[in-house]
């Protein structure tokens, strides 16, 4: 099997679409359906069948990925050369982010491509856990910036930062605003969470632990909502510590450290697994974990992780 072969199987297998194999190879659609072709005559093996949700690999082409994937990303770490990217010349990038990575890290972004290029052309997504892994391999999506874990051998995850939680409660909370409550202070208050899959389960699990599911008043869906509702009553959020401090800069919220032990949650930015990822992809990541470095030093419990030429893959 040539090597060109080979990287249309292998980009065939992870986008799951002749079109979009094309888009990353470079070449035309019939390029990709001819190799595809040959690749089954060749291995006595269709390899991929149609279905609803795009192309499906066969329990043969599942059995070769790997070994072929390894082989393919070696030979062009070792002999693809890297073309210098200009940034003055960058295409649209995708940047897929929950509501908190649009309150936190989202200004951060921006002010790095602004230092970086005189023009760019940024369009943000909400981040959505079921399709976010599938995006970002057919090339959807350049970046995803998520607490959650991606779990696939196609992704590159590259932790930012790391962070703790915090109380955050009306600036004139009649009860706990300018002091450290003690659990006995708490378990009476009310208090407002935050539902769906954000990946903050921490708090969720806190509340469970301590029984205090019953003290729930409000549920909401995201956590940019929560100084609105908190800053004009009485209840008591969990927040992470970062988007706390933002928040009480902000609004009219004070925020208190939790008498209970809750764990770290780290965000991570994800990219397609290098060297698939294109070189403004690796241009992108760049920037966006240089941004890390402009996140204020007010958050007590935020640890960034960015270390150059630090990425770890998922699913080996």
């Amino acid at each position: 099997m040539d090597l060109n072969l080979a990287r249309t199987f292998v980009t065939v297998h992870e986008t799951r679409s002749v079109t979009v194999a094309a888009d990353v190879l470079g070449v035309t659609q019939p390029t990709v359906s001819y190799s595809l072709a040959k690749l089954r005559r060749l291995l006595g093996d269709p390899l991929f069948v149609r279905a609803p949700g795009g192309l499906v690999p066969t329990a043969e082409a599942e059995r070769l990925y790997r070994s072929v994937a390894d082989a393919v990303n070696s030979l062009d770490a070792a002999f693809v050369p890297r073309t210098p990217f200009d940034p003055e010349s960058a295409p649209a990038l995708t940047l897929s982010l929950s509501d908190l990575g649009e309150v936190t890290v989202l200004p951060l972004i921006v002010a790095e491509l602004s230092e970086r290029t005189t023009r760019f052309d940024l369009r943000v997504t909400a981040f959505e856990l079921e399709a976010a892994a599938d995006e970002l391999i057919r090339g959807v999506t350049d970046v995803v910036i998520a607490s959650p874990l991606l779990n696939s051998p196609r992704l590159d995850r590259t932790v930012l930062f790391s962070e703790g939680y915090v109380g955050m409660v009306a600036a004139d909370h009649p009860r706990i605003a300018g002091r450290a409550p003690t659990h006995d202070d708490l378990v009476g208050e009310r208090l407002v969470v935050v539902d769906g899959s954000t990946g903050h389960e921490e708090p969720r699990r806190a509340i469970a632990e301590l029984e205090l599911e019953q003290r729930i008043a409000l549920r909401v869906t995201r956590f940019a909502t929560l100084p609105y509702v908190v800053q004009s009553s009485d209840l008591v959020a969990i927040v992470p510590d970062l988007v706390a401090v933002l928040m009480a800069q902000s609004t009219p919220v004070s925020t208190f450290e939790l008498p209970w032990p809750l764990g770290r949650v780290e965000v991570a930015a994800y990219t397609r697994r290098v060297p698939a990822a294109s070189p403004v992809q690796r241009w992108f990541l760049d920037t966006v974990t240089a941004s890390i470095e402009r996140i204020p030093t007010a958050a007590p419990t935020l640890r960034t992780h960015v270390v150059p030429g630090r990425r770890s893959g998922l699913g080996e």
